[in-house]
């Protein structure tokens, strides 16, 4: 999708009333137009980004100039040696520029995406008390997927993290959306003055994919309702205004919930394909992990 395309897209959401867009990947940042992006998206949506950090430092100030609201960097861990044991790259340094010069930008504030599974565990209590040390730093914990990245093994029982971080917490609140829970740490001077925890954890969770109201979009002009699936794309065609209008309604229409619905419990404790979306599934091609909000 070209620049106009994109804009274009984000008009007709404008018209429906869509009120939040957020830049996704892959790597968001490998686009040069980025910025003008954000810049043309209409007034009435709030844009926000996810990314991995490493061109974050160099443009932070321009995409926040740009309207840019705010944004979500991946990090799974503190220290250069863990973090290059996890993600098989040498970024490091970037990551953390790219942190620091989004929350001196004002893009504030600025989330840190954790995933939580076997070999992250222990790097959670250092995480939280990173974010409640730092101004302007948040922490959000998002479930590992074993339906989706495979090595059941790796996964942990989410619960204990949310018992640990009751335990931490000065004060819990829970979002509507989802019924995601907030746990706020470290408030000695009283609410803003620590840091900020959530939890993003479909499995298990049915209000989370059951009170779902994003659609996604592809690179190629697609759009699915469903971050986790690649079996429920919808063309875009030539993206006149009609037929992403007809695009947008056509996937709200055939929304269906991942857990719950597309994936049902298997009776053992975890989860299998619902028979009814088996063929598709296979038609469909292989399903991404999901990262994040």
């Amino acid at each position: 999708m070209g620049t106009e395309d994109v804009v274009r897209l984000l008009e007709v959401c404008a018209e429906l009333g869509v009120e939040e867009a957020k830049f996704t990947g892959g790597e968001p940042m490998l686009r040069d137009d980025l910025e003008e992006i954000v810049r043309r998206t209409p007034e009435s949506i709030t844009t926000s980004l996810t990314t991995n950090g490493t061109y974050l430092a160099d443009r932070a100030e321009a995409l926040c100039e740009a309207g840019l609201a705010r944004v979500n960097v991946s990090q799974d861990a503190l220290h250069p040696e863990e973090f290059r044991a996890l993600t098989q790259a040498t970024g490091y340094e970037a990551v953390i520029e790219g942190v620091l010069g989004a929350v001196a930008a004002g893009l504030t504030p600025v989330k840190l995406n954790m995933v939580v599974f076997e070999q992250t565990a222990g790097y959670v209590p250092e995480m939280v008390e990173h974010v409640a040390n730092e101004e302007g730093l948040q922490l959000q914990l998002i479930e590992y997927m074993p339906e989706l990245a495979g090595r059941p093994e790796w996964a942990i029982d989410i619960e204990r993290v949310h018992g640990w971080l009751a335990e931490q917490a000065t004060r819990v609140e829970r979002r509507e959306m989802h019924d995601r829970r907030r746990y706020f740490v470290g408030e000695t001077d009283g609410p803003g003055s620590g840091g900020m925890v959530e939890v993003v954890d479909p499995v298990g969770n049915p209000d989370f994919c059951a009170n779902c109201e994003r659609i996604r979009v592809t690179h190629t002009g697609h759009l699915k309702g469903c971050l986790n699936r690649n079996d429920d794309l919808e063309p875009m065609g030539e993206m006149s205004r009609a037929e992403i209008r007809a695009a947008i309604l056509a996937t709200v229409e055939g929304r269906v919930p991942y857990y719950g619905e597309y994936m049902i419990p298997d009776g053992d404790g975890g989860w299998r394909f619902n028979e009814k979306y088996l063929e598709t599934a296979s038609e469909g091609g292989s399903v991404g992990l999901a990262s994040d909000d």
